[in-house]
């Protein structure tokens, strides 16, 4: 090598080891923070087009708020809380598949079965979980059988680096808040103790960001709520709800985990910022964009056509005129769960015109929308009673209809999907009083209830099955059956042609008299001489002891293996000690003793 060459190449390694002391004394910089945006729906219940008397916002343009949203930053995740492939009539008729068929289109990530999504059954549940495109999760979804899932527990995506990892939860309450039927062989194991799971295994795949896409809901009257599962899991980033219709504008923090909930039928969509940095959330917002934001967007073009397409095919059948009513028929979701309306007359005097039955009761909650005065069509009808639900004929006792009324009655004031409605009967009920002995002037076609007498009493198969709640006509043979809700009250309006029913005082609330209470002379308290405590006998080995049980008062929706969990026993023992004949049936305000 020449002298030149030498001196090239010294000058080349000085350089480089200049350049490398430079590099080295360089201040480090953390990681930058990266932004990813959770877009979510609840709740949806089949609706698809804008509604200015509901207040939605339609899934044209949910599809542009979210391609907007995505396109400021593409980190993004579209979630489904449940509850979407059942409710309206233009996707009842093909079981849900055309509202799979748009959300594929629209471009979900992931999904978790609601309750009304069993309500087509199980078998068909899964067949629309494998026409989607994105992920159905839940992971408290099994079979009895062997504890195992047809449903993939979580999902993890990478998003941008970010390890994101979505797990699903389903409300034990689909067990009767959808047709037992529609979930024979299936349970739903305590959201709790899997969510608890979820999060370890979660953690062992070092993700970034754990999410539980749940339909639980916050109501205080579900076994188990996403209240629960927030302040008694650590290491939830974010829940993302459904089941109660709740909206929260800028979620609710629990511990250290944020939950969201969006409401119902698209009026809201909810959208969460989480600012991830050094591999974990170190901010969370958010925030609902409303209905009376929403109806100014553009709607996608291509769902709105698909939209209308699937409108088109259905119009001649929806819009057949069937009859005729005089006045509104008011199903407004906040009346028909707390009182008597004119609607839930006409149903359930329908229901007895069909049957011949002594007395009708249907839920509240099966009646789901509002019908205007004027011509009625199929299409109205199918609307407020979208649900598969047929006529059921039984045999029960004065009795029975007796706690049949006081369990729909139970959580008034409150709204509540098992309130009843009916037909055949009056009585009236006082909230001030406890639950369980609430109602009273019970008549049955205008003669008081004889609690030993038997009465054939038509309602829907789903409560004849102890559906919402109602257990004590659960095992009872059918002695007779009908056609769907729906066709029963179409019938209906083709025979009677007009109609004007009125709220008329088959339900009324009454309240006891408040008494004034006056305080009472007390008398001079004089000190009383203490009691000679006698010395107790020896209690010999092999002596027969006495121990009183302690009394537990069965709540609405109680089993009796939570019941058993309660006092650190199980269901087997409590059964054997109650000389249970059915463990699987017990009653609200049943007295259950416990060893």
């Amino acid at each position: 090598m020449s002298f030149r060459n030498k001196r090239v190449v010294s000058l080349f390694l000085a350089l480089v080891l200049l350049l490398g002391i430079m590099i080295g004394a360089l201040p480090v910089f953390a990681e930058e923070a990266k932004i990813l945006t959770i877009v979510h729906v609840n709740d949806v219940h089949g609706r698809l087009n804008l509604d200015e008397r509901e207040g939605g916002i339609g899934l044209a343009r949910l599809k542009t708020k979210v391609d907007e949203l995505r396109a400021k930053n593409p980190n993004l995740l579209l979630l489904n809380a449940g509850d979407t492939l059942h409710g309206a009539i233009d996707i009842n008729i093909t079981k849900g598949e055309t509202m799979v068929n748009l959300m594929n289109k629209i471009g979900f990530d992931a999904m978790v079965p609601g309750n009304h999504d069993f309500n087509y059954g199980y078998k068909r549940l899964l067949e629309l979980k494998d026409k989607a495109e994105f992920p159905m999760i839940g992971s408290n979804i099994v079979k009895e059988a062997n504890g195992k899932s047809d449903f993939e527990p979580y999902k993890i995506f990478d998003v941008d680096g970010i390890k994101v990892g979505i797990f699903g939860l389903g409300t034990e309450e689909t067990k009767y808040k959808s047709h037992p039927s529609n979930t024979e062989g299936i349970k739903f194991e305590d959201p709790v103790e899997v969510a608890k799971k979820m999060v370890k295994e979660l953690k062992e795949k070092e993700v970034n960001v754990i999410i539980a896409l749940a339909h639980l809901g916050v109501d205080e009257s579900t076994d188990a709520n996403t209240y629960d599962v927030a302040k008694n899991v650590e290491g939830i980033d974010l829940i993302v709800d459904g089941h109660s219709h709740t909206e929260l504008p800028n979620g609710e923090v629990k511990g250290d985990t944020l939950i969201v909930q969006a409401g119902s039928y698209l009026k809201n969509i909810g959208i969460v910022e989480l600012e991830v940095s050094e591999g974990k959330v170190n901010k969370k917002t958010a925030k609902l964009f409303g209905y009376n934001e929403g109806k100014d967007l553009v709607p996608n073009p291509i769902i709105e056509e698909e939209i209308k397409k699937i409108e088109e095919i259905n119009k001649s059948f929806k819009e057949a005129v069937v009859g005729k009513s005089k006045v509104n028929l008011v199903g407004e979701r906040e009346v028909v769960r707390k009182g008597e309306s004119n609607l839930g007359n006409l149903l359930t005097d329908a229901m007895i015109k069909a049957t011949g039955a002594d007395v009708a009761l249907t839920n509240g909650g099966g009646i789901r929308a509002s019908i205007l005065a004027g011509d009625i069509k199929v299409g109205d009808i199918l609307t407020s009673f979208p649900f598969t639900n047929t006529l059921a004929v039984i045999e029960v006792t004065g009795g029975e209809i007796v706690k049949a009324l006081e369990h729909g009655v139970d959580m008034y004031p409150e709204a509540a999907g098992h309130f009843p409605h009916i037909g055949g009967i009056t009585f009236k009920f006082d909230p001030s009083k406890p639950v369980g002995s609430r109602t009273s002037d019970i008549n049955i076609k205008g003669e008081p209830v004889k609690l030993d007498k038997k009465y054939k009493l038509v309602t829907n198969d789903f409560m004849a099955s102890g559906g919402d709640g109602y257990t004590m006509f659960n095992g009872k043979p059918f002695i007779a059956e009908g056609g769907l809700l729906s066709d029963i009250l179409i019938e209906y309006f083709k025979e009677v042609g007009e109609v004007e029913p009125k709220v008329e005082g088959r339900v009324v609330v009454v309240e006891s008299p408040k008494i004034e209470i006056k305080p009472v002379p007390q008398p001079e308290i004089k000190p009383q001489p203490k009691p000679e405590i006698k010395p107790q006998p020896e209690v010999k080995p092999g002596a027969a002891i006495t121990i009183e049980a302690q009394k537990y008062v069965v709540k609405s929706g109680d089993v009796l293996w939570k019941i058993a969990k309660q006092f650190n026993t199980t269901w087997e023992n409590l059964a054997e000690y109650n000389k249970l004949k059915n463990p699987h049936l017990i009653f609200p305000n049943q007295v259950i003793l416990i060893p």
